[in-house]
């Protein structure tokens, strides 16, 4: 069979790869044609096509139509045997996030890129942030300067080094959420003018952007990063679903999407099957954010500090 997708990341990591790996062991797997640099996420087989230049939102010809999980945030005919709007309100809460697991089988990402030789701080975190536009919408979910000053802070304390990424999504194919080029800033006491997040970074002496780890290949080199991460602190979305495949714990900020869904972060959650990692959800909503006027990290930073000791 061959697998032909280039829908969102999200998507293509929690859906596409799994059952491309279950055909893989089934030996039913032909090809795999995916988006330019996803090669290394399909590293099981040796026959993949990186045909695609952009992604797509459209879930009817992206590719995801011909999955065994063409929905990312349910499969209720699977598991239900009856459509997501005929089911109760606690069929409903169950159902969220639970996709069907009978033809999906996800690569474990932390071995096959755990690279001694790939040289890293000895103990650090990752913190993931985006800064996207929402579905045309403006970015409203995000991590702030003071935010990402409280984490640096915090961590560093605790003597953790800090990995920070923010996409200039220049790096990798994207989709029409991505694209904005605008930078995260904010005025500090001491500084005429506003700094941005990457800025941020050089204020410590142990938080590092990224960019200091790449080295020729993104998708490859973020791989064998996030192998040795002693954990993850990040936006919902697909970086979160990416942080949640190597085994360790990951605290997700949560704003918008279907994510906000009770129940979605429950056992049966393919964010829980990915490889067992420990998840911390913080729902902070889109709605409840704009009505009071600012987001609230304080969850957040109660979740520091009890996981990340």
């Amino acid at each position: 069979m061959i697998i032909d997708v280039h829908p969102e990341f999200g998507y293509e990591i929690a859906c596409a790869v799994p059952y491309a790996n279950w055909l893989h062991q089934q030996g039913k797997l032909e090809k795999v044609v995916t988006c330019k640099g996803m090669s290394p996420y399909y590293f099981f087989t040796d026959n993949v096509e990186e045909k695609h230049t952009s992604r797509s939102l459209n879930n009817n010809n992206n590719g995801v139509q011909n999955l065994p999980n063409s929905w990312i945030h349910h499969n209720a005919l699977a598991n239900f045997g009856k459509d997501y709007g005929d089911l109760s309100e606690q069929e409903k809460i169950k159902a969220n996030g639970w996709l069907d697991y009978s033809q999906w089988q996800m690569p474990d990402y932390g071995k096959q890129f755990y690279d001694k030789s790939f040289t890293t701080p000895d103990k650090f975190i990752v913190i993931s942030n985006r800064y996207n536009l929402e579905h045309g919408s403006a970015p409203v979910g995000y991590f702030d300067i003071e935010a990402l000053y409280e984490m640096f802070n915090e961590l560093t304390n605790k003597g953790y080094s800090v990995i920070y990424k923010r996409p200039k999504n220049n790096e990798f194919i994207c989709d029409s959420n991505e694209i904005l080029n605008k930078d995260i800033s904010a005025r500090v006491i001491g500084n005429d003018e506003p700094i941005t997040d990457y800025e941020l970074t050089t204020y410590f002496e142990n938080v590092h952007l990224i960019d200091e780890f790449i080295k020729d290949d993104y998708n490859l080199d973020q791989l064998k990063l996030f192998s040795k991460a002693e954990g993850f602190i990040s936006m919902g979305g697909g970086s979160s679903i990416l942080c949640s495949c190597f085994k360790k714990p990951v605290i997700i900020y949560v704003n918008t999407s279907k994510d906000v869904r009770p129940g979605y972060f429950d056992e049966n959650s393919y964010f829980r099957k990915l490889s067992n990692a420990p998840i911390y959800p913080i729902i902070d909503k889109k709605s409840e954010i704009l009505q009071r006027g600012y987001r609230d990290y304080n969850q957040v930073y109660e979740t520091i500090n009890k996981v990340f000791k």
